[in-house]
């Protein structure tokens, strides 16, 4: 099941925030985030700040780039957010949000997991 946002158009920057709290038990919190995009193949590359997917490929964001553009990334103790702009238009993107969590008490190993996130770029009149 992927996480599905309100449209975007490709002039915004908005913030997308996975909430993980409910699947956190106890004193286990996100340790690290990990952003990664799908290509049409299926496969996910590393999302890093400061690169866009352009044309099913990672590219150094410049004023001419139109791909989806990755501005920030931060994140809680339960929560992750990335920050995008731009957007090639008619464009359906597939993210995807993938934490390592700490270990506690009860667990003896880190978890790694991911939710999908689909955002589709529309403009807008």
């Amino acid at each position: 099941m992927a996480l599905r946002f309100p449209d975007k158009d490709p002039d915004e920057k908005l913030d997308y925030t996975v909430d993980w709290s409910r699947y956190l038990a106890g004193d286990v919190t996100i340790a690290s985030v990990v952003w990664k995009i799908q290509q049409a193949d299926g496969t996910a590359l590393t999302f890093p700040v400061g690169y866009a997917f352009q044309g099913d490929e990672l590219v150094v964001a410049s004023g001419s780039t139109i791909g989806l553009t990755a501005n920030s990334q931060t994140n809680t103790a339960t929560t992750a957010t990335i920050v995008l702009e731009k957007g090639d238009p008619n464009t359906t993107y597939k993210l995807l949000c993938e934490i390592t969590t700490t270990t506690s008490a009860r667990t003896s190993a880190p978890i790694v997991t991911n939710r999908k996130i689909v955002i589709k770029v529309r403009e807008r009149v």
